[in-house]
């Protein structure tokens, strides 16, 4: 199952984002989510599962909820193909995992990530290790850096000094590396600062970063298709021990790309971008022809397929709205109830 994705979607997604480059780069973006496993010992003991804060009973550990696999992906952005993956226990930092998905990114490319990433250990690398991948990320709160000279309207070029602490993790760091800063902000919110490698501006003109950053929010996207839709809002794999899990979970990822594929295949014959087809509708339908087909005799099954290619042309949305009409609010608050978590005699239970 493993070799059946990596293969596939080493085809399938860079080839997707060749076809749509900007200025000459293939666009990705790099992010990770957690997905909840069965709460079996086994998969407790690999996964490990969040700090509930407290300690339980007296013993050393602090579990808290269901065990969670960790998972980071790398996906060409505009069609939300899965080009790689990396994935396992809760308590690897997710850049850890991104970092072993640097080799697969191809030259001539810029991958989009947030500022979980604004790190000399991470983006350091990922420019070294190819011609031209390049990278856009967000400034926190307390990023500093030195002035090298005014590009432009809210367009530096500057200097980040690379910490002793992060050179002693890996001495390959040099002592300080160059970006760019690009000073925007959206009506109604506060002035944010974007770090890019893309420091020619005449190639790359600022506007157009600016612009381009917002496409990041497609990974994000890509996991509510698979943890809300795929997994039916249930978002847990269910298998008991992690061998199984690992299957089941290179399973989801190639039923991910097949529906992706077929999408983009649509897209393109309609002159669509293939983000505005409807996933959930075309989820639906390809459920729906691959029960069939369990059922069907194998002579039937191309034509029933061919279906699916006309029903997905009416799955066609709107253009997205460049602006949102209300404002992001929560309207239903956290529970009150105290979290549940597993205890000796629970796990004892579930042994025997």
């Amino acid at each position: 199952m493993e070799w059946l994705f990596l293969r596939s979607a080493e085809e399938w997604a860079h080839r997707s984002a060749d076809a749509d480059r900007w200025r000459g780069l293939a666009l990705y973006g790099v992010d990770g989510t957690t997905v909840r496993v069965a709460d079996s010992p086994e998969n407790r003991e690999h996964f490990g599962s969040q700090d509930s804060g407290r300690h339980d009973g007296g013993r050393d550990e602090r579990l808290n909820g269901y065990p969670l696999l960790r998972i980071v992906v790398l996906m060409a952005l505009r069609s939300h193909l899965l080009a790689a993956t990396a994935f396992g226990p809760y308590s690897i930092d997710e850049r850890v995992y991104a970092a072993s998905l640097w080799s697969t990114l191809p030259d001539q490319s810029l991958v989009l990530v947030d500022r979980n990433y604004l790190n000399a250990g991470v983006l350091v690398p990922l420019t070294a290790s190819g011609a031209e991948r390049n990278w856009i990320t967000r400034a926190r709160s307390s990023t500093t850096y030195t002035t090298i000279k005014k590009l432009g309207p809210g367009d530096e070029l500057v200097e980040f000094k690379v910490s002793s602490e992060a050179r002693k993790k890996d001495p390959s760091l040099p002592m300080h590396f160059d970006a760019r800063v690009i000073r925007y902000q959206r009506k109604g919110y506060q002035p944010q600062l974007l770090i890019t490698s893309l420091v020619d501006e005449k190639r790359y003109p600022a506007a157009e970063i600016r612009s381009l950053y917002h496409e990041r929010w497609e990974i994000e996207l890509g996991f509510d298709e698979i943890k809300t839709h795929m997994l039916e809002r249930l978002e847990t794999i269910r298998s008991k021990t992690p061998a199984s899990v690992t299957q089941e979970m290179w399973g989801v990822l190639i039923a991910y790309n097949l529906v992706r594929l077929e999408m983009q295949r649509i897209a393109r014959e309609l002159g669509v971008q293939p983000t505005q087809i409807s996933f959930v509708a075309a989820l639906r339908e390809c459920v729906l022809q691959w029960q069939y087909a369990a059922a069907a005799s194998p002579g039937s099954i191309p034509a029933s397929f061919q279906n699916i290619t006309d029903r997905m042309r009416h799955f066609v949305l709107p253009p997205r709205r460049p602006e949102r009409s209300f404002p992001r609010a929560v309207k239903l608050k956290m529970s009150n109830y105290a979290r549940k978590t597993p205890t000796k005699s629970s796990s004892r239970n579930r042994t025997k």
